[in-house]
């Protein structure tokens, strides 16, 4: 959908802002918001009561609160780029202005305006973004007469939903594709890929049945378990070497991040024993429920590295990476890593001798073959249902960006959208 630009424009003499109505005024954002700073909420935080928002949203409750109203909320240090608009009673942490809406000024234009402001422009640390009060009050902006700013806002609320209903929409698919993901790779990995096969018990509830001519061997006596270095060793009168090192952070689910990795010094002497060799299927030791066993193959992408202690090299003998990484991946070892490991309120790890534990389904190696093409070849066809999903939600976000900025900056005019919503209060 297109809209018309107003009549009339003038200079706002502002260069980022351009022409704005001939009608709008122009003025610095405390025209629009009175800012009060935040406080620390330590001393009040209880198990109940008022909401405390960080720049996040809600996070804790209060015994008591900072305001009660209508407000928009903009960053002080940290996230400084995501302004919230908030009514009723609440608290608001040190890091965060919260604000009254001064008289004569729609709150939720006043919150549309805001997300308008260059907060990279404006933030005094590169280190740790941060805004001072005066430049926020400082700050130029649009001001449309009242009856306008409603109608703006209602428009912008109204059309703005829209488009969030459609991210939503765009990220339940998403999340809908990784299920099926893993239900392929569950169901071929443990029932094959001929729907006619006989089948057996496999003597684990788990499990279920197996196609009758499959084995199947515990981890150990298929792969070996190659546990990782430590940090913090005393190093002192050896020969060492600096090598880089992966973290639990670079082993992902079905992938390794390898933007960011560390290095450590060890004794030369230990070097062999910590290596990753290519094909070893990296896992880590522990994290959250859902995330427990998660790893990828290690395909030598970095020379001489090793591993911590928090992630194991599955090194495979008697069977090839791809099929035991595929297994790893599967819902039953992650059922059985879940009720091998240690647990704490919201955290697993697994111990390397639960680990060598693990029954490896083995049908034969080519029809193991076989199976790992299929994955592979539902594997993309669900990648680019995916990524067509991410790119809409892209778009959709660019859209909804665009849209907020033209309709507070008077480069569209929305009267006519939304005619009734012009109407004065």
């Amino acid at each position: 959908m297109t809209f018309p630009r107003y009549p009339k424009y003038k200079d706002s003499g502002v260069a980022w802002l351009g022409e704005v109505p001939a009608h709008w005024e122009v003025g610095p954002l405390k025209r629009l918001l009175d800012i009060q700073n935040g406080a620390d909420h330590k001393h009040v935080e209880r198990e109940e009561g008022f909401p405390v928002i960080g720049s996040g949203g809600p996070f804790a409750w209060a015994s008591d609160y900072l305001y009660d109203g209508e407000s928009v909320l903009l960053g002080r240090k940290g996230t400084i780029d995501r302004p919230l608009y908030v009514t009723g009673k609440f608290w608001t942490v040190d890091t965060m202005y919260w604000t009254k809406i001064a008289p004569g000024v729609n709150g939720r234009f006043a919150y549309y305006s805001a997300l308008k402001i260059p907060f990279d422009y404006y933030s005094t640390s590169t280190a740790l973004p941060s805004m001072t009060k005066a430049l926020l009050n400082a700050h130029i902006t649009p001001v449309p007469p009242f009856p306008e700013q409603e109608g703006i806002a209602s428009f912008l609320d109204r059309e703005t939903a829209k488009i969030d209903v459609l991210v939503d929409e765009q990220e339940k698919l998403i999340a809908l594709l990784k299920e099926k993901r893993q239900a392929v790779i569950s169901h071929a990995v443990t029932k094959g890929l001929d729907p006619t096969a006989s089948m057996k018990d496999s003597g684990l509830l788990w499990l279920g049945e197996v196609p009758v001519h499959w084995k199947i061997n515990r981890l150990k006596f298929v792969a070996s378990v190659q546990t990782g270095i430590a940090k913090g060793k005393d190093n002192v009168g050896k020969d060492t070497v600096l090598v880089p090192y992966l973290r639990v952070a670079n082993v992902q689910a079905g992938r390794l991040a390898l933007d960011d990795v560390a290095t450590i010094e060890l004794p030369r002497a230990d070097l062999q024993r910590y290596l990753l060799r290519e094909g070893d299927v990296l896992m880590n030791e522990g994290g959250d429920f859902d995330k427990l066993g998660r790893g990828h193959i290690w395909r030598g992408e970095i020379e001489n590295c090793v591993h911590q202690n928090h992630v194991f090299a599955v090194r495979p003998k008697e069977v090839s990476s791809e099929w035991l990484s595929a297994v790893t991946g599967s819902d039953y070892a992650q059922f059985y890593f879940m009720t091998r490991s240690k647990q704490s309120t919201n955290l697993a790890s697994i111990s390397s001798t639960n680990l060598m534990e693990l029954p490896v389904v083995l049908p034969p190696v080519n029809e193991q073959a076989l199976i790992l093409k299929f994955i592979e070849d539902q594997n993309c066809r669900l990648d680019v249902l995916s990524n067509n999903a991410i790119a809409a939600i892209y778009l959709l976000q660019e859209r909804r960006a665009a849209l907020i900025s033209a309709a507070v900056t008077g480069q569209i005019d929305v009267r006519q959208a939304v005619p009734a919503e012009l109407e004065p209060a």
